[in-house]
């Protein structure tokens, strides 16, 4: 049964850019379904749907991109201790704490809700790093600071090295401005 339903707007703010998830929050499972549309790449559309554990753990990911003349699809899945690419077992994935698909925000939340379940003040994970350019997945580690309430450094330790932002995140931990790529934009 459905408990919660939300729909969610983030924009670009360092190319044209913007997206819109929908948030459902039911008893045994956090569904969300999201489209972007970028300029980047020579423009492009990506749809993205999540299964997620009530403590919010990434269960399966699918993401289809339209662009340029083409299309193309991946899917994510967690197997155990490891990650399934298009059902294939990626070992090199083994041990990846969550999915981070380059496009969106969302991808934040689940650390972000670690950090908060969990107490911490910081939090280092590797994740299943997928580059919407070139719909590839790679493993890459990242780490989020507490700065203050609400407020969190994101150190990428991993394909994009020495690259950091400054988080703000409402109460339940969804980016409300993620410094020089993102920020929520209210419906009207």
């Amino acid at each position: 049964m459905e408990r919660e339903s939300e729909v969610i707007f983030w924009r670009r703010t360092d190319m044209a850019g913007l997206e819109r998830l929908t948030l459902a929050v039911c008893a045994d499972a956090v569904y969300a379904v999201s489209s972007v549309i970028c300029v980047e790449d020579g423009g492009y559309r990506i749809d993205h749907r999540w299964k997620i554990s009530p403590d919010w753990r990434a269960l399966s990911l699918e993401v289809e991109k339209w662009g340029a003349g083409e299309y193309t699809r991946l899917t994510l899945e967690r197997a155990g201790k490891g990650w399934k690419v298009d059902g294939m077992h990626r070992p090199d994935l083994d041990g990846a704490d969550e999915p981070d698909l380059s496009v969106t925000p969302f991808c934040n939340t689940f650390p972000i809700q670690r950090l908060k379940t969990e107490k911490r003040e910081s939090l280092t994970l590797e994740t299943c790093y997928i580059d919407a350019a070139s719909m590839t997945v790679a493993c890459s580690r990242q780490r989020y600071d507490r700065l203050r309430p609400n407020f969190l450094r994101y150190i990428d330790l991993g394909l994009s090295a020495g690259f950091e932002a400054d988080l703000q995140v409402d109460d339940r931990g969804l980016i409300v401005s993620y410094q020089d790529l993102f920020e929520r934009v209210a419906a009207r």
